[in-house]
């Protein structure tokens, strides 16, 4: 009765309602959390992809000549480097582009 106590109606009084609609936000909460890491991996691929049309390079090429590079910078930093910080960004791009 205590997770149901901001829920709407009868759904925080009456315990049959509650104990359903807790187990039914419970579930989504654990959906929606796999659903935002999708969402945040594809939101960096697209600001990786935006920072090296800038510079003339395809996505899939830079991942690959990353990881021929033996460069360990997830997507997540290379999206904050893309966005925020643009020339360390380029610097690893021309040292991709250097193999």
């Amino acid at each position: 009765m205590a997770r149901a106590s901001g829920f709407r109606i009868t759904v925080r009084t009456q315990f049959r309602q509650a104990k359903e609609a807790v187990y039914k936000a419970l579930r989504h909460a654990t959906v929606d959390r796999k659903t935002k890491k999708r969402t945040m991996r594809g939101l960096w691929i697209v600001r990786i992809n935006a920072g090296l049309q800038s510079l003339g390079m395809k996505y899939n090429v830079f991942i690959a000549k990353l990881k021929k590079a033996n460069i360990k910078l997830d997507r997540k930093v290379l999206a904050q480097l893309a966005s925020d910080d643009f020339n360390t960004f380029s610097k690893v791009v021309d040292k991709v582009k250097g193999l």
